[in-house]
């Protein structure tokens, strides 16, 4: 079991208007008893395919700035594409 999803989970019943107080309050105490807080490292590990798929959907989307789109631009020269 991932985690992050767990951490995710966790948050998200805490944000959710439709759960009860018993159940904020026990995603509370699994957070901050087996995560820190919620607190999780990320492995840093992205595939590069989908950093740059990304990037130029970035590019193409019209409701994304211009400095937006220069600076995905950037980011896709330095990694070849």
């Amino acid at each position: 079991m991932n985690p992050g999803n767990v951490v995710g989970g966790h948050k998200a019943n805490l944000n959710n208007p439709n759960t009860s107080e018993e159940s904020k309050q026990h995603s509370k105490e699994v957070l901050d008893q087996e995560f820190n807080g919620g607190n999780v490292e990320s492995s840093g590990d992205k595939n590069p395919q989908n950093v740059a798929g990304g990037l130029k959907a970035t590019t193409k989307n019209p409701n994304v700035s211009d400095e937006a789109k220069q600076s995905a631009e950037q980011r896709l020269k330095e990694m070849g594409q």
